[in-house]
């Protein structure tokens, strides 16, 4: 392959970030450095970088904690009694829900095993959850602990899809056919946003009629899909979704998770794992005994917010209002897209995509697997991040890099392919 191929992308590439319309949001964050210059970072789909008022925004709060000690629950700019609140409406705005819909809150298998408590109520009849086989192992964990507590046994009462495409991929219709055929005994369908593996994006939509035709609850683990992805949770009538913040949405190593709630929900009396801060505000102050829910999902909520977890996630979903979602689903196919026809045209030798090619079937997220034995897939990684181009890499041979709209340019996505070529 001829370098001067690739000074061809380049140029290309150079000419689309200078006409980027979002090109100035990659100056509101922190690009980690490599030598002189800057990583190209494609870890947004493991951990999104700093956005640069985050760390004003947390000093802002130590410095009320010294300032007004207690009192900062009700004085300050932002006083903390409220502080959840602050987020709900740039929350509800990027998963597509009414505001009482959405609450930050715990992280995200905490929050998954609080909402399977309401709606995994599992019969003799019908006990099992269906999950997609390769699911991410803290939701596997987290099924196979509920199914037992209920007193059933995963080997029955856990079903898992099966991959039926090349590269490990679940076929839309392949997913349906298995609830139409399986519903009787499903009480629960858990499924992923976007497969943390393939990078596969799921019809969220598509697959909640299909479980409510068949008497199943739905439940969806977003943390691939939240950031990424324009969603629209409350139109796709689901019961209830999962998600952590430090992937797409910025907020920080270990980030406060978020939760869905769907509003025919918001005054139900469902069964529920309680805590003080899920009381009616009205009367949460009155300490008694009995247990009053907070409307819609604000009454899942267990303790008293962490602040300094809420910050950073207040500060990047400032930013996300500011471009929009849409306008970041436009960037992102285009660097996806961009970064696929590369691959293609330059290292097609070398790399396999294992994401679907349907630009509505994947996200930011590519995944990839070398061309050989396991050990040149972790030698390419390992080249790769020793060039300051960071990716991740995944049991047992995928290497996934995801090139992010807020900060992410054409032009990184030709100096992976560059590095690629290099290590070929």
């Amino acid at each position: 392959m001829s370098p001067h191929d690739l000074d061809q992308a380049a140029a290309r590439a150079r000419a689309l970030d200078a006409a980027d319309p979002l090109a100035s949001f990659r100056e509101r964050f922190l690009i980690p450095r490599h030598g002189a210059g800057e990583q190209a970072y494609f870890c947004g789909n493991s951990l999104g970088l700093q956005p640069r008022p985050v760390r004003e925004a947390l000093l802002e709060e130590l410095d009320a904690w010294r300032e007004f000690g207690v009192e900062g629950h009700f004085r300050g700019r932002h006083p903390w009694m409220p502080y959840h609140e602050f987020v709900r409406d740039d929350l509800a705005a990027v998963v597509g829900a009414l505001p009482h819909e959405v609450v930050a809150m715990n992280s995200l298998t905490v929050n998954l095993h609080l909402m399977m408590a309401s709606f995994y109520q599992p019969t003799a009849e019908r006990p099992a959850i269906l999950i997609e086989k390769g699911a991410f192992p803290s939701d596997q964990h987290a099924v196979i602990a509920q199914i037992r507590f209920h007193g059933h046994d995963p080997a029955t009462a856990l079903l898992e899809l099966e991959a039926d495409e090349p590269g490990g991929t679940l076929s839309p219709d392949s997913i349906l056919r298995a609830i139409d055929a399986h519903g009787e005994r499903i009480a629960l369908v858990l499924l992923p946003g976007v497969q943390y593996l393939s990078g596969e994006v799921f019809d969220l939509a598509a697959i909640t009629a299909a479980a409510r035709r068949k008497g199943c609850r739905v439940g969806f683990d977003l943390a691939h899909a939240v950031g990424n992805l324009p969603l629209q949770l409350h139109d796709s009538g689901c019961d209830f979704a999962v998600w952590c913040s430090y992937k797409y949405l910025n907020a920080g190593p270990g980030a406060i998770g978020g939760c869905f709630v769907h509003d025919r929900h918001a005054d139900a009396d469902l069964p529920r794992l309680a805590g003080w801060w899920g009381h009616d505000p009205a009367t949460r102050f009155q300490m008694r005994a009995e247990f009053v829910p907070a409307r819609g999902a604000d009454g899942w909520q267990l303790s008293n917010p962490p602040i300094f977890a809420l910050a950073p996630l207040r500060v990047s979903l400032a930013i996300f209002r500011e471009a929009g979602m849409a306008a970041l689903r436009a960037k992102s196919e285009s660097l996806t897209a961009g970064l696929a026809d590369l691959i293609a045209r330059h290292a097609a030798d070398v790399l396999e995509i294992l994401t679907p090619a349907e630009p509505a079937r994947r996200g930011c997220q590519l995944s990839l697997r070398v061309k050989g034995p396991r050990d040149a897939g972790r030698a390419l990684h390992d080249h790769l991040h020793a060039a300051g181009i960071i990716v991740d890499w995944r049991e047992p041979d995928v290497i996934r890099a995801a090139p992010t709209p807020l900060y992410n340019r054409h032009a990184d996505c030709v100096r992976f392919v560059r590095a690629v070529r290099e290590w070929a």
